[in-house]
């Protein structure tokens, strides 16, 4: 038959195929007979009915089966018998059939009086399953396997617990745990692929009962096949014929059979949780008849009729199956020295893992459970320790009641044991795969109706269910999946698949009980207190470990199944806060990254910028705009390939107590643009008496140890004078001087409406003014901006301002060596000026005239009007000269000299970087006691008719090294 799940809870112990045939290998003294099986539909038997033409059908006699003879079969497609405690063929499951056997030697000539039967057509070759297990493992091996695979499940068990009784659990089951735990993304897909393989799996149950009964029932076949023994016996040289006829189940008889059954099933569940348990009893009470029937008969062993390698339980016989004896079989598990298969420890584990699943039974019907969290542990633990106890018992009990031959032959010994007829073990396994048919039928849709209310994905949005209703399209979608599977009929390469999702969905709980139980977050408190993180580790490792015995390729392509979905959830799906324990353990990570970063100075080696872009706009933006468009993309000019985390504040003057709600919208506003802008960053909003005060809170508070924002970055108010913000001086200065206390470095954007996006590639150059010693800050700048896709085209120059004394050589002989130290390509530019004292130089005269002159003279005539108007104020109040409450001292001389020093300045680069895509010169700090008017005046002059600028003032600290 085709593979399948069992069931633990519904298992019996000890498998081997339905039809009672006893297998050994040919004595000497034995009758050779070959028994061969129907041919596949569709096959010729023309030979098969020429040979027996005419001949009189007799009933078989002696059959045996040599394993030497039935290797030739293995080309074949194998359809192999339900077997009472598995419902997977090994060989499919372990991708055995896919291995190449070796030839089969010729059979030898019949003596005298021997018969010969020889069927026409191919043969129909059940699975190993149980009895391989013990005949190849021994008694020690299987203990210890059942233990191994036990293990992996009650491990499972006990993560499983102490998820569930963390809290009240929807419906869902394993998913709504994993995706709690591990975030939406693994649990949707992990959900998935756990949903498919239960629906898979429902199909093999119902093809495995189908199967079982027509074995039973041949007559109750539509499309019955037979096949026919010839019976050749030699007696002195003369060969005396006989022929028999044998019905086998019909693959179409599978099919209509078992997509009637799965229409049966599907009423019961439209029907709801109470009609599911009502007929539950009927599949229960059977099941449990037929074990109490397979004990009394293995105590009452041997009876009358019983084959002589049944020898009841016998101290002897243990001893004789305690040790391991691994050898070769064909595909049904039939000893054979020239068999394609070869036992070992790893097959049998493939073999027997498939009877210890269905721990989730009951977590999967968990919207359907009255007490979640006492329910789930109590059963799920309960039926995994009967369950094993029971395999543990049963491997004592067989390997003191039937020889290695025997258990190796005997494809059903069960039933040969079973007291008092073997047609109870008939029905206990019809009644067994309906039962866990039914519960593959049951779970799936409920589990699949979870995730689809989850709303996660939109494409599942028609299996929403609303609270409390029966998952009615999601049914039927489980329904048509299984009714598929059943027509196919032949699930060989998609079971082994199945058995890992199960796999993956058990090492998914044990991981999610793992990270909860390691994090240990204040909300982790399980009612459940037998699970330690160490548990679920090695029930994680276990499980792991069985996926890769079973079939390492399989294996792969589950994972590469449940990456895909992964892939497409984190693509299409939506994000869900769940709570998961991802972002706990980020957050633990951060702490403790946060706590050995220390608050000692980051080595320059390891220094990142990390920007406070200052959103607060000198003027009025567009509505529905928090920040200036052109800040996000400034603000990731700063990081290297996008690394690094950006902060961007803003503040909203006036009382806290009257817009924290105006406060928390606006900063909606701007975490949604940042998002928008797609830049890595944080949103902060302020509410205080005014910007300054605001500012200055900021510039103390912000960040925590050694991730405080290191460099304020904010627009060049250029709209002050032609929207008359006269407070926007003194806030101006006021910021500055609060950076430079507290140890910020600043970066002033000067034409930020005009700065380049990624999509608008620069050329020319990028020109330094390197006039301070700035820690290094304005030549990394520069290197960051080239790594840009917009100035990744541009070119690096240095310009040196040197005084007229000034060896020009030797200064840029010094900043190459320094540049090339710091692996930083860039030519250098010495500029000689004489003397910048305005007496030494007359503006009149010969001196170059430019653009700046006009705008020099004019903030001259500004200056001078506004002094003016400070002295006239100052000697009718009669007190010394203020501005903004402050005494300010004024030094004419200085006033010239400042302004001046900007006004060539601003002529140097209008005349060598006037087509350069950025300029970058130092920031002059405020003059102590100094007006700030008089400060804007100055800069307003330095930034005269450049473009793109940025004024940069580094820290008492560098930023870049030397050293490797």
């Amino acid at each position: 038959m085709e593979n399948g799940e069992i069931e633990a809870e519904d298992a019996l112990p000890v498998p081997a195929p339905p039809n009672g045939r006893r297998y050994r290998p040919v004595g000497s003294t034995d009758r050779a007979v070959i028994q061969m099986t129907s041919m596949e539909p569709g096959s010729s038997s023309t030979t098969g009915a020429s040979g027996v033409d005419g001949v009189k059908p007799q009933p078989p006699r002696n059959l045996t089966v040599d394993p030497s003879m039935q290797e030739d079969s293995t080309g074949s497609q194998s359809d192999s018998k339900l077997e009472l405690f598995g419902f997977d063929s090994l060989v499919n499951i372990l991708g055995l059939k896919s291995m190449t056997g070796e030839q089969i030697q010729a059979p030898s000539s019949p003596r005298d009086g021997e018969d010969v039967a020889i069927t026409i057509g191919r043969p129909k070759e059940t699975g190993p399953k149980f009895g391989t297990m013990m005949g190849m493992a021994g008694v020690w091996q299987s203990l210890v396997l059942v233990s191994f695979c036990g293990a992996c499940t009650f491990l499972t068990g006990i993560s499983l617990s102490a998820i569930a009784t963390n809290g009240a659990m929807k419906g869902g089951g394993p998913y709504y745990l994993i995706g709690r735990a591990l975030g939406p993304e693994v649990g949707v897909s992990i959900g998935l692929c756990f949903f498919l393989g239960n629906a898979v799996a429902g199909s093999m149950y119902v093809l495995g009962a189908v199967e079982t009964f027509l074995d039973a029932v041949p007559s109750a076949g539509f499309f019955q096949e037979s096949v026919t023994v010839v019976n050749n016996t030699l007696v002195n040289g003369t060969v005396t014929a006989g022929t028999a006829t044998i019905s086998t189940p019909s693959l179409h008889d599978l099919q209509v059979y078992g997509v009637i059954v799965t229409i049966l099933l599907c009423f019961i569940v439209f029907g709801g949780v109470k009609i599911i348990n009502k007929v539950a009893p009927a599949f229960l009470i059977p099941v449990l008849f037929s074990l109490l029937c397979i004990y009394l008969g293995v105590f009452i062993a041997p009876r009358h009729n019983a084959p002589k390698g049944i020898t009841g339980l016998s101290i002897t016989t243990f001893k004789d199956n305690w040790g391991s004896e691994y050898q070769r079989t064909n595909n049904a598990g039939v000893p054979d020295p020239n068999g394609s298969i070869y036992w070992d420890f790893n097959a049998l584990v493939g073999l027997f893992f498939p009877a210890v699943t269905g721990i989730m039974a009951g977590s999967n019907r968990s919207a359907s459970l009255k007490d979640t969290q006492r329910s789930i542990p109590v059963g799920t633990l309960s039926a995994t320790l009967t369950t094993t106890a029971m395999y543990l018992f049963s491997v004592l009990l067989f390997g003191a009641l039937a020889t290695r031959e025997e258990l190796l032959t005997d494809r059903l010994l069960t039933a040969t044991v079973a007291w008092p007829a073997p047609a109870v073990i008939y029905i206990g396994i019809i009644l067994s795969t309906l039962g866990a048919a039914l519960q593959s039928l049951t779970g799936a849709p409920r589990l699949l109706a979870a995730i689809a209310n989850d709303d996660i994905l939109p494409v599942l949005n028609y299996f929403k269910v609303s609270e409390g209703a029966e998952p009615h399209s999601a049914t039927l979608f489980t329904a048509f999946i299984c009714i598929c599977c059943v027509v196919i009929g032949n699930l060989d390469l998609i079971t082994p698949t199945i058995t890992m999702f199960f796999l993956l969905c058990y090492a998914g709980v044990n991981l999610s009980c793992f990270l909860l139980d390691l994090l240990d977050a204040p909300s982790w408190r399980p009612r459940w207190k037998f699970h330690h993180w160490s548990l679920s580790l090695v029930g994680a490792l276990l499980c792991v470990v069985i996926m890769f015995l079973i079939s390492w390729s399989f294996t792969v392509v589950s994972l590469a199944l449940a990456s895909l979905i992964y892939y497409y959830v984190s693509i299409k799906g939506k994000a869900g806060d769940w709570g998961d324990g991802f972002k706990s353990a980020y957050f633990q990570l951060a702490l403790r990254s946060l706590r050995s970063l220390g608050a000692n100075q980051v080595h320059p080696k390891n220094w990142y910028p990390i920007p406070l872009i200052f959103c607060r706009p000198w003027g009025k933006l567009p509505e529905n705009v928090p920040c200036h468009p052109k800040l996000a993309d400034f603000a990731n000019c700063m990081k290297k390939k996008g690394r690094g985390m950006s902060i961007f504040v803003s503040i909203i003057d006036g009382d806290y107590h009257e817009l924290a709600e105006d406060a928390k919208t606006a900063c909606h506003q701007l975490d949604t643009y940042i998002e928008y802008k797609r830049c890595e960053g944080v949103a902060e909003i302020i509410v205080a008496p005014s910007m300054s005060e605001g500012f200055r809170s900021i510039v103390q508070t912000m960040g925590l140890g050694n991730l405080k924002p290191n460099i304020i970055v904010m627009r060049y108010p250029e709209i002050w004078r032609r929207e008359n913000l006269t407070e926007i001086p003194s806030t101006f200065v006021s910021i500055i001087n609060d950076c430079i206390i507290a140890n910020k470095a600043v970066v002033i954007v000067k034409g930020l409406d005009e700065w380049p996006n990624e999509y608008q590639r620069q050329y020319g150059t990028i020109d330094l003014y390197w006039i301070v010693r700035d820690g290094g800050l304005m030549l990394l700048l520069s290197q960051l901006l080239l790594t840009k896709e917009s100035f990744e085209s541009c070119k690096i120059q240095v310009f040196c301002i040197a005084e007229e004394d000034t060896d020009a050589e030797e200064l840029k002989a010094d900043v190459k060596k320094f540049l090339y130290d710091l692996r930083m390509h860039a030519e250098v530019i010495v500029v000689t000026m004489k003397s910048w004292e305005p007496h030494m130089e007359s503006t009149s005269s010969g001196a170059q005239q430019d653009d700046s002159q006009e705008a020099y003279t004019s903030a001259q005539r500004r200056i001078s009007t506004y002094l003016s108007e400070m002295k006239e104020t100052a000697q009718r109040e009669g007190h010394p000269r203020m501005e903004d409450g402050k005494q300010v001292v004024v030094n004419e001389q200085k006033i010239e000299k400042f302004l001046y020093t900007m006004f060539k300045l601003n002529s140097t680069i209008l005349r060598y970087s006037r087509m350069a895509a950025v300029v970058l010169v130092s920031l002059p700090p405020p003059p102590l006691n100094h007006p700030a008017y008089f400060y804007m005046e100055y800069m307003d002059l330095l930034v005269e008719n450049v473009p793109r600028m940025l004024i940069v003032r580094g820290y008492r600290r560098d930023v870049v090294t030397f050293f490797t």
